[in-house]
C-alpha cells in the first residue's frame, strides 16, 4: 500500500505549501482530545512521523477501542462513503487508508476556518 503512504505525504506536503500545516496539527489534537483518544504531537514532527503516528494509532483503536476509533471518525467527520470504499485484506491495511481520509478531512476544516473564520 506504498501508493497511500505517498498520497498522505503529498497531502501533508500541500498543508505545509499553503502554510497550514501547524494549523493541521492543532486540528488532529483538538479532535483527538475531543474523542477521547490521546495523541501526542510536536510542532517539528516531520510528514512521515506524523503519517506513521496517526496511521499506529488507528490501528490500535481499530483493533483494541473500537468504539473509540468510531467516535474518533465521528467527530472527525469522515464521510461515511468514504470508509465503505475501503478495500482492505487486513487491519493494517484499513488504518492506512482510514488515516489518509482523517488527515484528508483535517486539512478541510482547516481551509475551511482559514478562508471563513472560526
Amino acid at each position: 500500500m506504498k501508493v497511500k503512504e505517498n498520497k498522505v505525504l503529498e497531502l501533508l506536503q500541500r498543508s505545509q505549501e499553503e502554510g497550514l500545516y501547524l494549523d493541521l496539527l492543532q486540528q488532529l489534537q483538538k479532535d483527538f482530545l475531543l474523542a477521547n483518544c490521546n495523541i501526542k504531537l510536536e510542532v517539528a514532527i516531520s510528514f512521515q512521523n506524523l503519517s506513521v503516528l496517526v496511521k499506529e494509532k488507528l490501528y490500535v483503536l481499530l483493533m483494541e477501542r473500537f468504539d473509540e476509533y468510531l467516535n474518533l471518525l465521528y467527530v472527525i467527520d469522515v464521510p461515511e462513503h468514504e470508509l465503505r470504499q475501503i478495500d482492505a485484506m487486513d487491519a493494517v491495511e484499513v488504518a492506512e487508508q482510514v488515516s489518509f481520509f482523517v488527515l484528508e478531512r483535517e486539512l478541510q476544516k482547516v481551509r475551511s476556518k482559514r478562508r471563513y473564520g472560526n
